[in-house]
């Protein structure tokens, strides 16, 4: 939470923050139902990760690099859920939407030397688990070799500042910032 604080809080207004219960995506000004949200962090867009796991933050903000200035400004970037239980069609939908996020998680993962697995997300439906993995894999190796959108690219460079050299977390941060698009004062992009 903190190298994605010190990355983007001041660069993009934007906050990493863990919830007991359901990730969640929330633009500055949003409360949230249920939520509590200290005055101090309110004009900040909030990326919320599930119970505190690490490879729930990185699949959070793996969407978030994915989603653009538009949809940064809605709950969970406007985005539908249909939770667990969905049928054939729906799973299809989800996946076709998670390919992109999961291909990124995939290399947040490597950047941190973690395994990483794919989600489903569908525990009612038979899934062709190894299909998607295989759709994700080639989706990560094509958006290595085209280039990482510049947050993803940011934040991948300062994770394998942090796991793969060992940096402090202040230089990793200085060192990944320039990869990110130039913003001006009032937090848009210059």
């Amino acid at each position: 939470m903190a190298l994605f604080d010190g990355l983007f809080g001041d660069t993009f207004n934007t906050l990493l923050r863990c919830d007991p219960e359901e990730p969640l995506y929330l633009p500055a000004g949003m409360q949230g139902e249920g939520r509590h949200v200290p005055e101090s962090e309110l004009g900040y867009h909030r990326i919320y990760l599930a119970r505190g796991f690490f490879s729930s933050a990185l699949h959070e903000i793996s969407h978030w690099c994915i989603a653009g200035a538009r949809r940064r400004l809605e709950e969970d970037y406007g985005y539908w859920y249909a939770p667990d239980g969905r049928d054939a069609e729906q799973q299809r939908a989800f996946e076709s939407v998670e390919v992109a996020p999961q291909a990124l998680e995939l290399l947040f993962h490597r950047a941190v030397g973690k395994p990483f697995h794919v989600s489903v997300d569908n525990l009612e439906l038979e899934v062709d688990r190894d299909a998607f993995a295989q759709r994700v894999m080639q989706r990560a190796a094509d958006v290595e070799q085209r280039g990482l959108p510049a947050r993803a690219a940011a934040f991948r460079y300062a994770l394998a500042g942090v796991w793969q050299q060992g940096m402090p977390l202040e230089p990793a941060i200085a060192h990944a910032r320039p990869l990110l698009p130039a913003v001006g004062e009032d937090g848009r992009l210059a």
